[in-house]
Formats: structure tokens, C-alpha cells, sequence
């Protein structure tokens, strides 16, 4: 896509624009509140229609008058991502659930986001925290290293849609690593040594910089854990399994890191091994890119409808929202009902006749305002419980997201462009050129953790994990302030106890 396309399409993505519902049957429409619209030069919109079954509410994009596309939904097929992995072309006059679309725009082998975009940001040599004044000059070395490293990267291949975001590992290497290389190496010495070995797995190891400081850190200070030590990267992206052996073998113990090292390049939703030995599974700031579903609320009913995407012959988006649930949704929402400790809060959560009044208003929508559901990751936990039984899992990620799209559990959606951070209002956005990240409730995700499982949990803090697992001195600026604690200060931990 040429860089006049682009601005086009953020030009559109920032242009206000009008929500409808409308009834085909009687050709009267009424706006509801204004939206952002969407890619291209269409407005977002919402458009109710049942049929002779009554059993289908759809929404759909439009300019003014909303077009009916009851015909596409019944013609078009319905399609998964996996059906379109071995596509070069994006998808044209089909339908697919929410988390379908999310998948593909960001995990298609040849248009998406992370397959062909992103790039994990390396400071080049680790920051000398005592050396620096105060958590403000921390930040404006940071900022600096953004741009030094771009402009390495702009003097081979210049990108102005190069898609560049940071990690911890990278940013506090190696003490963020040499943290989660305690915590894992404390736990097997307690439980399992020497009757097993550490296995280690890793789901989404970016550059490969988390692995080559654990088993640097375990080199120099366990030797006898260290020749017991094996990992595993689990990754979907061949570029990223290409980086994370190149960084091992820049480590000074590159060929003995080598020799305890396998990369296996695919989904971890696509594993079908059994595993029965002992290990640890990492699962570090990746869950927030997992896909999830859309559902929206019927006010008087309260019944759910699933939501799902059409795209029409001309590439256009539709929104659709059907009262049947696939097994996926429903086993989630039964799970979630059963599950849970203590109440959570949905779209209709709050009192009915508030609800009632507000949707009998003027230019009122008749469903409700999104809720983002985590069916991929009921699906890795599942994963977890069918193929790793003996696991113990480390997980962060972040808990709660500003700026996120309207609904509730929503993602940030944002791109770059020339290096600035271009934020939309909605998921359905061109497929590859995206990031769409999600909060993570963590107390939600323990309690259905726990119920697949049966494994015992605790969540901590970002700040409080590193603080009983780093040695916090090594980042301490000379003001005292701590940028590895203060930073990420809106993400936690849950480990398998």
C-alpha cells in the first residue's frame, strides 16, 4: 500500500460519523450517537434486521442510509482464519466470527500484522541505571534509542509503516530476565530437582532476548541446574525464530545455549504433543494479542448475540450480531457463569430500568455497547490441560488498557505511521497494518484457569513479582526512583503455585 493510500485511510479512520438502526420493512432509519468510522471512506454503522425466523440482529457500516445485506449474510460462507493462512489476497464475499478476523489481521502468514509489520524494539547496549540521573532521563534515553534504532533500520530499507513497539525484556535486559531465571529456578530446585530436568517453555519469544538472559543467568550462577536445563521456544512467526537463534548465539555461551535450545515454528494452537514431563511455561506480555469474541446484548432480554464480520464483494466491512452462539461462545459464557468467585460485570449488569429508559431514548441503538470475551484464551488453557498437564504457568500481561476502542473488555487498536501512533476506534480495520491488543481480567482469567485446569494460582503485581524476584538495586536511578518497578505499573502476574 503507497503512503497516499495510508493517509487516506487515517484521514478516514479520524472523520466523525453516524451510527443507524434501521427496519427494512417499514424504510425508516434513526440515527443513534456518532462513531469513528472505519478503514476507507465509510462511516461505521448499525442496522437491525430480523427475519422471518426473528433470530438474527446485524449491524453493518453505511454513509447515510444503510445498505441491506440480509442476502450476503445468507449466501456468503462462513470462514475461520485457518482457512486462510495459505492466502496472499485478503478475504472478499465471506463471513467470519470476530476472533477470526482478529487472528487473521494479525497472525496471517502473508499479510499479518506480526508476520510482516512489527519489529520488537533493541536498545542496542542495556541502559546504566546508576549512572542515570532520574526516572525523566530514563525516559528521554529511551527516546532516543527509539530514534537512533529506527534510523539504523531507515538507512538499510526506509518504512513509514514500520511497526515498532518495546517489551520489558528489552528495556531492562538482562535484570528482567535474571528475575523470571530466579523465580523459575527457585520453584524446580524446591520441587523438582534432581528428579527432572528444568524444561522450559516459552510461547512468543520476540527477539529471543528473555531466553539468552535466563540461560545466561543460569550458566554463571546454577551450573548443575544449568546441565539439566533444556528450552523450548513455541513460535509462529519464522522472521521471529530466525532473530531468537541468531541472539543465542551472539551470547558468549552461544554453542553450549545452542545445544539445550529447540524452536518449534507454529501456533501453540496448533499443538497436539503430550507432554508429561515437568515444566514451566512462559507466556509473557502475548496473551494481550490473543483473539476474542464480540458479543452485544439484546436490553429487555439480556440475551447475548455473537458477533461476526461480512465482507462484501468490494472489500467493505459489515458487522453482525446473530442470537445463535457457536460452541466456542457458549462454552465460554457457561464456564465463566460456574467459574467465577465473585460477580463480574457484563453490558447488562446494571439496574433494567436504566437500561430500559436509555435504550427507549431518541436515536437510541437497540443493542448494546460491545463486550470483548477471551475465547482464544479459555482455548490455551485448554491446551495447557489436554497437552502439558505437569505445567506451571508464568503469565503477564497488562490488566487494564486507556484509550481502548468503545465496549467493555475492549483493545487498543493502533498503527504507526512516520513514526507517530495513529489510535482508531474499532477492530475492523484493514487486516495487517493494525495492533489490536486486549486488557486482560486477571481474576476472571484465575477463576477459569483454575476451573480447567484444577491447579492452584496467584497473581501479583508487575511491581511486586520484580520486587521479590529482582534484585531491584541494579535498576535503582541515582534519585532513587526505579524504572523497572514504576514502569508497567498497569500489568500484573499470575503463576501456577
Amino acid at each position: 500500500m503507497d503512503s497516499p493510500t495510508v493517509l487516506r485511510i487515517f484521514r478516514q479512520l479520524a472523520r466523525p460519523s453516524r451510527q443507524c438502526v434501521y427496519n427494512p420493512k417499514s424504510q425508516v432509519s434513526r440515527s443513534a450517537a456518532p462513531f469513528s468510522s472505519q478503514h476507507r471512506s465509510y462511516a461505521i454503522g448499525r442496522k437491525s434486521h430480523t427475519d422471518e425466523r426473528g433470530d438474527s440482529t446485524w449491524q453493518q457500516r453505511t454513509d447515510i442510509l444503510p445498505r441491506d445485506v440480509t442476502q450476503q449474510i445468507k449466501e456468503f460462507p462462513r470462514i475461520t482464519a485457518k482457512d486462510l493462512r495459505h492466502r496472499t489476497q485478503r478475504p472478499r464475499r465471506v463471513k467470519m466470527y470476530t476472533r477470526d478476523f482478529i487472528e487473521d489481521s494479525l497472525y496471517n502468514p502473508n499479510y499479518g500484522y506480526f508476520t510482516k509489520h512489527a519489529t520488537i524494539f533493541n536498545p542496542g547496549e542495556p541502559f546504566d541505571f546508576p549512572n542515570i540521573k532520574d526516572g525523566a532521563e530514563f525516559n528521554r534515553l529511551v527516546d532516543r534509542s527509539y530514534v537512533e534504532f529506527e534510523d539504523a533500520l531507515d538507512s538499510i530499507q526506509p518504512n513509514d509503516l514500520r511497526q515498532l513497539w518495546h517489551t520489558p525484556t528489552e528495556l531492562f535486559r538482562p535484570f528482567y530476565g535474571e528475575a523470571i531465571a530466579r523465580y523459575l529456578v527457585t520453584n524446580y530446585k524446591m520441587t523438582l530437582y534432581p528428579y527432572h530436568d528444568l524444561i522450559i517453555y516459552e510461547m512468543g519469544a520476540g527477539n529471543g532476548t528473555l531466553v539468552r538472559n535466563i540461560l545466561d543467568f543460569i550458566r554463571e550462577n546454577e551450573p548443575e541446574v544449568y546441565t539439566r536445563t533444556q528450552v523450548k521456544i513455541i513460535e509462529i512467526s519464522a522472521s521471529l525464530a530466525g532473530l531468537q537463534l541468531t541472539n543465542l548465539r551472539q551470547s558468549p555461551y552461544g554453542r553450549e545455549h545452542l545445544e539445550r535450545l529447540q524452536i518449534i515454528n507454529r501456533s501453540i494452537f496448533d499443538w497436539n504433543e503430550y507432554i508429561h514431563s515437568p515444566c514451566f511455561f512462559l507466556a509473557l506480555e502475548v496473551i494481550d494479542n490473543f483473539p476474542h469474541d464480540s458479543l452485544r446484548y439484546d436490553p429487555d432480554t439480556e440475551e447475548p448475540l455473537q458477533g461476526s464480520l461480512l465482507i462484501d464483494q468490494d472489500g467493505e466491512f459489515f458487522e453482525i450480531y446473530e442470537k445463535h452462539l457457536d460452541p466456542v461462545v457458549r462454552r465460554y459464557l457457561q464456564l465463566r457463569q460456574v467459574a467465577a468467585r465473585s460477580p463480574f460485570t457484563t453490558p447488562v449488569s446494571g439496574p433494567k430500568f436504566l437500561r430500559t429508559l436509555r435504550h427507549s431514548l431518541p436515536l437510541a441503538p437497540n443493542l448494546t455497547k460491545p463486550e470483548y470475551i477471551p475465547t482464544s484464551l479459555m482455548q490455551f488453557f485448554d491446551i495447557l490441560h489436554r497437552f502439558f498437564p505437569a505445567h506451571r504457568l508464568v503469565l503477564s500481561d497488562f490488566n487494564y488498557l486507556p484509550d481502548a476502542v468503545p465496549g467493555l473488555n475492549a483493545p487498543v487498536v493502533q498503527t504507526r505511521y512516520q513514526r507517530r501512533n495513529v489510535q482508531v476506534t474499532t477492530p475492523f480495520v484493514y487486516q495487517g497494518y493494525f495492533d489490536i491488543f486486549f486488557p486482560t481480567d486477571f481474576a476472571m482469567m484465575e477463576d477459569v484457569y483454575r476451573a480447567i485446569t484444577g491447579k492452584l494460582t496467584r497473581v501479583s503485581s508487575h511491581q511486586s513479582f520484580l520486587e521479590s524476584w529482582a534484585i531491584v538495586e541494579e535498576t535503582m536511578v541515582r534519585n532513587g526512583e526505579n524504572p523497572l518497578l514504576s514502569w508497567y505499573a498497569n500489568a500484573s502476574v499470575m503463576t501456577t503455585v
